[in-house]
């Protein structure tokens, strides 16, 4: 009974995809991240040296359009190209494939900021099921589900030991008018608070507070206690 309620109100639904991408995905790459940077960097000792930012970078819209093409999302994104390559075999699948995207941000001075960005995957599926009707998942439905995801991927990464460090999680909120370089100001406000800190770190000097046109990161995700999906039997640790 406790279980229908849950798949009536779509409360595992967040929560499912959230471990399904940690356990099948993240737990697995994320390790690997600032190796691969690292390795980059000595092929390509011009590129800036802040290993603050040297983790992939998620991107998490809450609206939960995602593009398959960064560069014709944003002409500030640029594709550099592919880091080194983790070949595991899983589930029955010979070498499989995982690899991140280098891409370089243009800022409004014309400084490249370089990084590792993608977008988390689960959230096609969070767009899709609103767009099939046998799914029966409203627009308001994904944006409370968009929302448990982020929170309980959060929560899951933070718990993390293997992947501490490794990753940064950028979540944001469209405006309603048509911006050209919307997406590229939100990465950068994230670059530019890491490469802060990392200056903080060294020479003991506290951060400045973020630019009021960079606030738009600062969102309220808090949802209420029973809107988090509970455990279906009582002798769940």
């Amino acid at each position: 009974e406790m279980s229908e309620m849950s798949e009536r109100s779509k409360q595992n639904v967040a929560h499912g995809l959230a471990w399904s991408y940690y356990v099948g995905y993240l737990k697995i790459v994320l390790p690997r991240v600032k190796k691969s940077m690292e390795e980059f960097s000595r092929a390509n000792p011009n590129m800036q040296a802040c290993r603050e930012t040297w983790k992939l970078h998620i991107l998490v819209p809450l609206s939960c359009d995602v593009y398959d093409d960064l560069e014709k999302a944003d002409s500030n994104i640029q594709y550099l190209t592919d880091l080194t390559e983790t070949t595991l075999n899983r589930a029955g699948i010979k070498k499989r494939v995982y690899k991140h995207s280098l891409y370089a941000i243009r800022d409004e001075d014309n400084k490249l900021w370089h990084c590792p960005v993608e977008y988390a995957t689960p959230l096609q599926s969070l767009y899709a099921m609103s767009q099939d009707e046998c799914a029966a998942f409203s627009r308001e439905d994904r944006l409370e589900q968009a929302k448990l995801f982020y929170r309980t991927l959060e929560e899951i990464l933070k718990g993390s030991r293997e992947c501490a460090g490794t990753y940064r999680l950028i979540a944001y909120e469209e405006s309603g008018e048509a911006e050209t370089h919307f997406l590229s100001r939100e990465i950068l406000w994230h670059l530019q608070q890491q490469h802060r800190e990392e200056y903080a770190v060294y020479e003991g000097n506290q951060l400045q507070n973020p630019p009021t046109t960079l606030s738009s990161t600062e969102l309220n995700l808090q949802l209420s206690t029973s809107d988090l999906p509970q455990p279906l039997r009582s002798n769940c640790f």
